[in-house]
């Protein structure tokens, strides 16, 4: 707060008949009460401001099966290999790989969003309700999803990422971004098989790459 102090003091003048006494005022401004109000307005915007939420990714875990056999097990005719290689070039098959390579196809990654979505549309026209349906619903309805009662008709469909050792992150990056956008719940990445890399070496350097 402020305070004038009216101290005494002469002019300087010499004291005569008709002559006031002047007086000398001086400002001095307390800031203790702004600080003690500026501490209570920090307390004040601690406990009443909203924290920033985190941001989270559902991550489907698989079931723990302990039979090695049945733990990379994956119907090959809901299967999509999907090989990554260098000039945003993408490779695919489906199923397991022809001995000969006949189902080994090339494509980019605008291409490949149209084979992703003729797949999931041929393994749900493919499904057949059985009762670990009934389980993947309630998980689906407890998650809130608004289409539960669809929750295992793509069940068997899965998308396997292999990229090799001259795609750049981008492209893996791209790949999740698709696996988002077309709603794809089951896919891996995985390293690439040594023959489906020579695959991709022989296709390249047909077409002068």
């Amino acid at each position: 707060m402020a305070s004038l102090d009216t101290g005494g003091g002469d002019s300087g003048h010499k004291k005569g008949p008709g002559v006031k006494k002047a007086k000398k005022l001086s400002t001095r401004v307390d800031m203790t009460p702004m600080v003690d109000l500026g501490f209570l307005l920090i307390t004040f915007f601690i406990f009443t401001s909203t924290m920033q939420t985190p941001t989270t990714l559902s991550l489907n875990m698989p079931k723990d099966e302990k039979d090695p056999e049945k733990q990379n097990e994956a119907k090959a005719s809901g299967a999509l290999t999907v090989m990554l290689a260098k000039n945003d070039q993408v490779f695919y098959y489906e199923g397991e790989l022809a001995p000969d390579g006949s189902n080994f196809k090339s494509t980019n990654f605008k291409g490949i969003r149209e084979v992703i979505i003729i797949k999931k549309k041929d393994v749900i026209a493919r499904h057949v309700h059985n009762s670990q349906c009934e389980e993947l619903q309630k998980n689906a309805q407890a998650r809130g999803e608004a289409k539960w009662q669809d929750a295992c008709k793509d069940r068997d469909l899965v998308v396997v990422i292999k990229p090799n050792e001259e795609a750049t992150y981008k492209n893996t990056v791209d790949m999740l971004d698709e696996m988002t956008i077309n709603v794809v719940k089951r896919f891996a990445i995985v390293d690439i098989f040594p023959e489906e890399n020579q695959l991709i070496k022989v296709t390249q350097g047909a077409a002068g790459q």
